[in-house]
């Protein structure tokens, strides 16, 4: 099935005020990734990437109340400043994972001199797709891409 007809499929869209190179960096440095991948009051404890088509991450969020919910993954496609592609299918080393989730697709555009944006996020099942929909996506990943963008802004031209 095309991604372009995945029935279970979230997406967002900016446009940020950063080149593509440095959106994808946010996403792939662990050390930037750990400052704003969570909607705030949540926090990633700690993220291990290994960047690389097969390679492994391990991410952990951390509530508000302090509990970790590790994040495992597996890359599935990298293209350096342009795209990522990602699943919880599996956790590491094409291990497959107890409960599949979603797969994310990330596009870094160049548009004159910022980055149009995309986060595709497809689903296993309906009831994937709900429960990530009742967990906030919209307001959670647009709470944490703005984050990004305040991110990237505070870095300038050094990212």
């Amino acid at each position: 099935m095309s991604q372009a007809h995945a029935p279970y499929r979230l997406t967002l869209e900016r446009l940020i005020d950063a080149p593509p190179e440095q959106v994808y960096r946010a996403w792939t440095d662990p050390e930037l990734l750990c400052q704003w991948f969570t909607p705030r009051p949540w926090t990633v404890a700690s993220a291990e990437l290994d960047v690389r088509p097969g390679g492994s991450s391990l991410v952990v969020m951390r509530s508000p109340e302090g509990q970790d919910f590790p994040n495992r993954g597996v890359y599935l496609e990298v293209q350096p400043g342009r795209r990522l592609v990602f699943t919880d299918a599996y956790t590491e080393a094409w291990l497959p994972s107890a409960k599949p989730f979603m797969t994310v697709t990330l596009e870094f555009q160049p548009r004159d001199g910022k980055t149009h944006y995309r986060a595709d996020v497809l689903h296993w099942t309906e009831a994937d797709l709900r429960e990530h929909e009742a967990m906030g996506f919209a307001s959670g990943w647009g709470q944490a891409t703005d984050q990004l963008e305040d991110l990237l802004a505070g870095l300038g031209g050094g990212a």
